[in-house]
């Protein structure tokens, strides 16, 4: 394929599930072009989920905080780049996300019009959110020649995160973990507590599981260590792993357990590139809009007639989306996902 040793550099997202789902999209490119050379554009924090992904050659972190402009960095990795790629796929709709590539002066930029960033692009895509309805599709779409694009019947590639089985066994000594099966649990999601199931519900199924003979592994970062607290409080077999442990570690310690109850949140994302069985529990957001792109997943979710909102905070007060989504059905279709797989667990 004459273009397959091109050089391509993406502009990556600035959250944890979207860095994963981006992966479907390295995927693209490298099935298209197998001796292209792809370098990501990201958040420093998202280096070592990109580096558990064998489609990515360079990662290249942008100091920049969430929201922040910082036009100094910018310029700074712009003159970097210069003459080093041919073309550019800039995921974030924003006006400052597609200032490096223009900076760099990449022959190809392409992405969606948003921002009035009509300058810093030469390939300027509509984006019909009838059609590309998910994330991950307008991720993989970039990829696409636009008659393939703009159809929004193409395949997508699940993520495949890498695991390091060294540094698995560290961690289980490092943090006493036991022999027990491990079920893990993600009560924190960053977009806001519309999206959290109750840690009180978290707590109870904690207690079921245990005295099932499970243990129960509590991931997150540092800002859900204390609602974490709530869950494991007391406890035996319980962990708090939360702001204990880096993000590459939580990639090998998800793929460790057994199952994983989460809310629609990054680590959800991590989760199902790793493999493991997935619960996923869904309030004031779609599972259509952002599924886990795995066939192992349940989907906890009520549709309710207010859902989904979209929304940070309940507008309506009562949260009922998750507040009603009990503990006994999760807890059953765990059971019911043990029973199928046949595990025998030691109390």
């Amino acid at each position: 394929m004459a273009n397959s040793a091109m050089r391509l550099l993406v502009i990556g997202p600035s959250w944890v599930g979207d860095m994963v789902m981006a992966q479907s999209l390295f995927m693209t490119l490298k099935a298209r072009y197998p001796n292209a050379t792809i370098g990501v554009v990201a958040p420093a924090w998202s280096q070592p989920i990109l580096e558990r992904m064998p489609e990515v050659d360079e990662v290249l972190p942008l100091a920049v905080g969430h929201g922040e402009f910082g036009l100094a960095s910018r310029r700074e990795l712009a003159n970097r780049l210069k003459g080093r790629f041919d073309r550019a796929i800039v995921l974030p709709r924003s006006w400052k996300a597609a200032l490096v590539p223009f900076m760099a002066r990449i022959p190809e930029r392409i992405g969606f019009l948003g921002e009035h960033r009509y300058g810093l692009l030469k390939e300027r895509r509509k984006l019909d959110k009838q059609v590309l309805d998910q994330t991950v599709k307008r991720f993989v779409s970039l990829g696409l020649p636009l008659d393939e694009a703009t159809t929004g019947d193409f395949a997508i590639p699940k993520p495949r995160l890498t695991i390091d089985r060294d540094n698995l066994v560290n961690l289980r000594l490092a943090n006493m973990l036991s022999s027990r099966p491990a079920i893990g649990m993600m009560p924190g999601a960053e977009y806001g507590p519309a999206k959290q199931w109750p840690l009180d519900y978290f707590r109870q199924l904690a207690q079921k599981l245990i005295a099932d003979g499970y243990e129960i592994r509590v991931f997150g970062g540092p800002k859900d260590h204390e609602g974490a607290d709530t869950i494991v409080k007391g406890l035996p077999q319980a962990h708090n792993l939360c702001g204990k442990t880096a993000l590459a570690d939580a990639v090998d310690l998800l793929a460790d357990c057994r199952q994983v109850v989460t809310n629609d949140s990054g680590l959800m994302h991590v989760a199902a590139a790793v493999g493991v069985r997935i619960h996923a529990l869904y309030g004031s957001s779609s599972p259509d809009y952002t599924p886990p792109l795995t066939d192992n997943a349940v989907i906890h979710y009520l549709g309710l007639s207010c859902s989904p909102c979209f929304e940070r905070t309940c507008p309506l007060g009562h949260t009922n989306c998750l507040n009603k989504l009990h503990v006994a059905s999760v807890y059953q279709a765990i059971l019911a996902d043990r029973q199928r797989e046949k595990v025998i667990v030691n109390a």
